[in-house]
């Protein structure tokens, strides 16, 4: 593949996993992530700074020549009441999920030549409101928004910009929700498919994005949920 693929998360959960799936569909994957990666090129990045992003961005393309693909697993969620969500919540769940995914898309696309791709982690609760997920449901529909104006903008280029959905994937991020035995059953009995999806599920379809093969695919919100987005969501807050 021509120049390296970015992968800004990529040190734990899904983001690790399209690392792996990307470094064995032939790609050099440099991983982008506030935790230091256990192996392979990694540069210690907060989404959240600008500056330090577009340094980045150059070093890697001077590095490889050009930066071929983007994906951007980067975020966080807290479950929280709506009129309980502090400002300090509110602003990072918004910065990690949607402003960090602009200040990405910034400083890489001039580095990107014809062809390239750019792929943001989004999720099924996007258009399904969930209560306690407030701020995370509106950063992750913010992102989807992003992505196909981006995808309007930057065709001219020719970049292409898509968003995958995932419904639950057992990630660091989901153990605390997984832990509640009701809960998961509750997943898994909403899911079409049957169980819980793991990182790789959603890796290979962010790998086929960011081929050859997706060339004529742009500014899509592709859900890759097992069909859980068929069924309503199940309750994440606490009865009182």
């Amino acid at each position: 593949m021509n120049g390296a693929a970015l992968v800004v998360g990529g040190a734990s959960g899904i983001g690790r996993s399209c690392a792996a799936a990307l470094a064995q569909a032939d790609w050099s994957v440099v991983v982008a992530d506030r935790q230091a990666a256990e192996d392979g090129e990694a540069v210690a990045l907060d989404v959240r700074d600008r500056d330090a992003l577009r340094a980045a961005a150059a070093q890697i393309a001077g590095r490889h020549g050009s930066i071929g693909a983007v994906v951007y697993a980067a975020g966080t969620a807290r479950v929280t009441p709506i009129l309980e969500i502090g400002a300090d919540e509110w602003e990072l769940v918004a910065a990690v999920n949607l402003t960090g995914a602009f200040n990405v898309l910034q400083a890489c696309a001039p580095h990107m030549p014809a062809g390239a791709s750019l792929t943001f982690l989004s999720s099924i609760d996007s258009a399904a409101p969930v209560p306690g997920l407030a701020h995370y449901c509106a950063a992750k529909a913010g992102l989807e928004a992003l992505v196909r104006s981006a995808a309007l903008e930057l065709g001219e280029r020719g970049l292409r910009v898509n968003a995958v959905l995932p419904g639950v994937v057992r990630t660091p991020l989901m153990e605390p929700v997984l832990a509640r035995p009701e809960v998961e059953s509750a997943f898994v009995g909403q899911t079409p498919l049957g169980r819980i999806a793991d990182g790789a599920d959603i890796a290979d379809v962010v790998t086929f994005l960011a081929s050859p093969g997706a060339r004529w695919v742009t500014g899509v919100s592709l859900p890759v949920d097992g069909g859980m987005a068929l069924r309503e969501h199940p309750r994440l807050l606490q009865p009182d």
